[in-house]
C-alpha cells in the first residue's frame, strides 16, 4: 500500500498519458522537419520583428530562422506548456476535490493511511503524469539533428525539466486550492486563471516596458521566458520552480488534512 494510490491514479490516466504522449510526439516531429523548409525565410524574421508584441503573445522573441527560435515559438514557449499544465492542473484540480464531489474520497480516506501520505501520493502521481510527454518531446527534438536543427543537449534537456516543473507547480497549485474549497471547478478556474496571467506577463514583457519587471512574479520565465534554449536553464531558475513546487504542495498535504470528505 506505500504507493498503490500513486499506481492507481496513474492506470487510469493510462490511455490519456498515452494519446498526449502519442499527439505531442507527433506535433513536436513535424515542428522539426518543416524546419529546414522555414530556416531560410527571412521574411517571416521581418514580420515578426515589425509585430513585435503580437508574436511576443506567442512566445516568438527570437528570428525564426533560427533553430531556438523556431523551436521556442512553436513548442517549448507554449503549446509544450500547455499540455503540460493541461495534465497537472487537470490532475490537480481532480484528485482531491474531484473525488470529493464523486462522492469516491471518502473510500479513499478510509484506507490505513493517514491523510498526509494520502495527499503525499497525489504529489507523487502529480509529478509522474507530466513526464511522459514531456519526455517524448525532447526524445523527438533531440533526433530532429537529422533535419538540422542546432540545439545544446544540456539546454535541451534543462529546459525540458523545467517546463515539467512549471506543470507540477501549477498542478500543486490546483491541488492547494481543490483540497482548500473541495470544488474541482473552483481549483480549476482560478488555476487557470493564474496560468494565463502568469503567461501573459512573461511574454508581453520583452516588449511592454511597464510589464518587464513583472516578469520575475511569473513562473514561465524561470522556465522558458529568459533563453533558456540558448543559454540553458540557470540554477537559481530551477531553485524558484522547485520551491515553487515544494512550498505549494506542502500547503495542499497540510489543507487536506483540515478538508471536510463526503
Amino acid at each position: 500500500m506505500t504507493a498503490g494510490l500513486v499506481r492507481l491514479d496513474l492506470l487510469l490516466r493510462r490511455r490519456s498519458l498515452v494519446g498526449y504522449s502519442l499527439g505531442i510526439g507527433v506535433y513536436a516531429f513535424v515542428i522539426v522537419a518543416l524546419y529546414p523548409a522555414f530556416r531560410n525565410e527571412t521574411g517571416l524574421d521581418q514580420f515578426t520583428s515589425e509585430n513585435a508584441t503580437l508574436a511576443a503573445l506567442f512566445g516568438i522573441t527570437e528570428p525564426l530562422s533560427s533553430s531556438s527560435g523556431w523551436l521556442n515559438a512553436n513548442l517549448y514557449a507554449n503549446f509544450l506548456p500547455l499540455i503540460v499544465l493541461l495534465i497537472t492542473i487537470g490532475y490537480g484540480a481532480g484528485c482531491i476535490a474531484g473525488q470529493n464531489e464523486e462522492g469516491t474520497l471518502g473510500l479513499v480516506v478510509t484506507l490505513p493511511l493517514t491523510r498526509n501520505r494520502i495527499a503525499l501520493q497525489k504529489v507523487v502521481a502529480m509529478c509522474l503524469v507530466a513526464v511522459p510527454v514531456s519526455a517524448v518531446a525532447a526524445i523527438v527534438v533531440f533526433a530532429g539533428r537529422g533535419f538540422d536543427l542546432q540545439v545544446d543537449t544540456g539546454a535541451l534537456i534543462g529546459v525540458t525539466i523545467a517546463v515539467l516543473l512549471l506543470g507540477i507547480g501549477f498542478g500543486a497549485l490546483a491541488l492547494l486550492i481543490g483540497a482548500l474549497t473541495g470544488s474541482r471547478a473552483t481549483a480549476l478556474g482560478i488555476t487557470a486563471m493564474v496560468a494565463a496571467a502568469a503567461y501573459l506577463v512573461n511574454s508581453l514583457a520583452p516588449v511592454v516596458s511597464w510589464i518587464r519587471p513583472a516578469r520575475l512574479v511569473s513562473p514561465f520565465y524561470y522556465a522558458v521566458g529568459n533563453n533558456q534554449l540558448i543559454d540553458g536553464v540557470s540554477f537559481s531558475s530551477f531553485v524558484v520552480l522547485i520551491g515553487i513546487a515544494v512550498v505549494l504542495s506542502c500547503g495542499a498535504v497540510i489543507a487536506f488534512r483540515r478538508l471536510d470528505v463526503d
